[in-house]
């Protein structure tokens, strides 16, 4: 019983202690940390990702005005009326001389056509042959500053100071006077209207502050701030309203719109790293296994030979190794003698002492060393077997 009550009071002390310690840990969390909200901005996503008009479209639709958005003029399937406003915001050379006196015509209607300069290119000429042309500037009697892009100061009333058309290429009228101009002749406009019949154009230096908000830079990431750019500010809000004026709310609003897709290998660079960083390492460890390891160089076999004469000595060799000299002086013997039946029968037909004699009358040689040479040497006397082998060959020789 009473171990029992020991082994109880333990567990009751430890149960309360660990009680104690969460609530001091809660104690400390509670104190620590707070609750706080945070906004996080993603990238753009579905149509807002290739469309740079998408928030001035959903801008003007919930503004009560009929928008029609889409990548391309198409002007069969979407007929422009009187009323309407067209939005270019495409590099206006990709208009073709028909299609810009088709859209001139339609702007003596009582259309608004708004257009932009091309972009500037440093380096890029701007009177001579190579110029860039529009046919639509062309029919407005515009022509291209050549000037270094430069900004243009833009104040709204409670806004901070702002700028405008930093990037945006200037240009000028021959013969036309503006209704509204921003800039001068000198320097030339980054903004003009003109008045085209019933209608109006509007010619603009660039169209960024109509665009979707900006891309984020490292800064704002890294303060979590709100991208800057676009229609999220105020001066591009109501700069943006002075230019949609002429005809805001009385047709259609055209915004005719390039796809700008996001470049693939980019997106995989950026957003795939999960997928191609592994298959690289894999890759790289597949090619070390596969590599040769590092070390001495190590000479090339040796090719395959046919040479006639290193087969004969070869087999000449293996011969004399295993007790067959014999049979390769008898060898040696044999072609003498038939060189010798070709060339003097009579001392062939011969035997013993008169041979040896015919021999060395022929050949000039000693009747001794023609004797020996003609005798089988010992199948152990290397000497001999070498020396009788090289007489033999030198008297064939001498026949």
């Amino acid at each position: 019983m009473t171990s029992a009550r020991r082994n109880g009071r333990l567990v009751g002390a430890a149960l309360i202690v660990g009680v104690v310690l969460l609530v001091l840990v809660g104690l400390w969390f509670r104190h620590s940390f707070h609750r706080v909200e945070k906004t996080l901005y993603l990238p753009p996503s579905g149509e807002a990702a290739y469309n740079p008009l998408y928030a001035l479209a959903r801008t003007l639709d919930a503004d009560g005005v009929k928008v029609d958005a889409r990548q391309r003029l198409m002007l069969d399937d979407h007929p422009l009326a009187p009323g309407d406003t067209l939005l270019l915001f495409n590099d206006p050379r990709a208009l073709s001389p028909p299609e810009a006196e088709r859209l001139l015509a339609w702007v003596e209607e009582g259309g608004h056509l708004l257009i932009r300069t091309p972009v500037y290119s440093p380096g890029e000429d701007t009177s001579g042959p190579n110029a860039p042309q529009s046919a639509m500037l062309d029919l407005l009697s515009a022509w291209l500053v050549d000037e270094v892009p430069s900004c243009e100061d833009f104040q709204v009333e409670g806004e901070d100071h702002h700028v405008e058309f930093c990037r945006g290429r200037r240009f000028a009228f021959d013969g036309v006077v503006p209704e509204l101009a921003w800039g001068d002749l000198q320097n030339g406009y980054v903004y003009a209207r003109i008045a085209v019949g019933k209608g109006h154009a509007d010619v603009l230096a660039d169209f960024d502050f109509l665009a979707n908000t900006a891309t984020r830079g490292p800064l704002q990431e890294a303060l979590d701030a709100p991208p800057d750019g676009g229609l999220r500010d105020g001066p591009h809000r109501a700069l943006a309203r002075q230019v949609l004026a002429p005809n805001y709310r009385q047709g259609t609003m055209h915004l005719v719109y390039a796809a700008e897709m996001p470049s693939l290998w980019r997106t995989l660079f950026l957003r795939g790293w999960m997928v191609w960083a592994p298959l690289l390492l894999a890759l790289a460890a597949w090619l070390w296994m596969r590599m040769q390891r590092f070390g001495p160089p190590v000479p090339s076999p040796a090719g395959e030979r046919r040479s006639l004469l290193e087969h004969v000595r070869a087999s000449g060799e293996h011969l004399y190794r295993y007790g067959r000299g014999v049979m390769l002086y008898s060898a040696v013997r044999a072609a003498f003698l038939a060189r010798l039946r070709r060339r003097d029968p009579v001392a062939a037909a011969l035997t013993g002492e008169p041979q040896v004699a015919a021999i060395a009358e022929r050949t000039g040689q000693p009747a001794e060393r023609i004797r020996t040479a003609l005798n089988v040497p010992a199948s152990h006397d290397r000497q001999a077997f070498r020396d009788r082998i090289a007489l033999l060959i030198q008297l064939r020789n001498r026949l």
